[in-house]
């Protein structure tokens, strides 16, 4: 269902594949959810940021100077609300100076089609290495839409980073943006008749805030 023409990056780290597996497990409490989906989220944001560009730089240690590396691009980062807010903190630890814009999409649960309802982004995109973050990538109707918008306004680099992806989403992402890499550390089986991902983990936004 899908092909090399978008970039799906595995994130095969053994602690992630060990956090995964008890994001998934059901007997997981709210309080043990959150703790593990930050986990996981620095982890699989250091990944995608792996590619960020970098300048040389040079320090003074108390005992001489030092040379390195300083990343050289402005950051933005865009949760897609309200499940992608369980992954912002996450980010930001790694990236403090990080720019963040929101995007607010509701997915019919009849249809499984996504609307917007808000959308506020930091403006300058078209600059900036912009890290999209949903835990869920599972029609993909939502990553397309926010993919959408962040074109939109600007923007040519856009990184995906998902905790869980379906074929059917990865897919829907190579149709609409072929350009725009996926970083996850799994692609499950499919989509069941309500669209929810399987195995998969459940509603991530419910584990998340307790509002199952």
């Amino acid at each position: 269902m899908y092909s090399l023409r978008v970039s799906v990056h595995l994130v095969r780290h053994p602690l992630v594949q060990d956090i995964l597996l008890s994001l998934r497990d059901v007997n997981t409490e709210p309080d043990g959810f959150r703790r593990m989906a930050v986990r996981i989220s620095v982890l699989l944001a250091s990944e995608a940021l792996r590619s960020l560009p970098v300048k040389p730089a040079i320090v003074q240690t108390p005992l001489g100077p030092a040379s390195g590396q300083r990343v050289a691009t402005d950051v933005v980062v865009v949760p897609v609300l309200r499940a992608g807010l369980g992954m912002l903190d996450a980010v930001l630890e790694l990236v403090p100076g990080a720019r963040v814009g929101h995007i607010g999409l509701q997915r019919d649960e009849m249809t499984a089609v996504a609307s917007r309802y808000y959308a506020k982004l930091p403006p300058g995109l078209a600059d900036s290495f912009v890290l999209m973050i949903d835990p869920m990538l599972a029609t993909g109707g939502s990553a397309v839409e926010a993919v959408d918008l962040l074109k939109e306004k600007g923007a040519r680099r856009i990184q995906i980073v998902c905790i869980v992806a379906a074929p059917e989403g990865i897919a829907l992402v190579e149709q609409h943006h072929p350009d725009v890499d996926i970083y996850t550390p799994v692609i499950d089986e499919g989509l069941n008749e309500r669209k929810f991902i399987v195995p998969g983990l459940g509603d991530f936004g419910d584990r998340l805030y307790g509002t199952l």
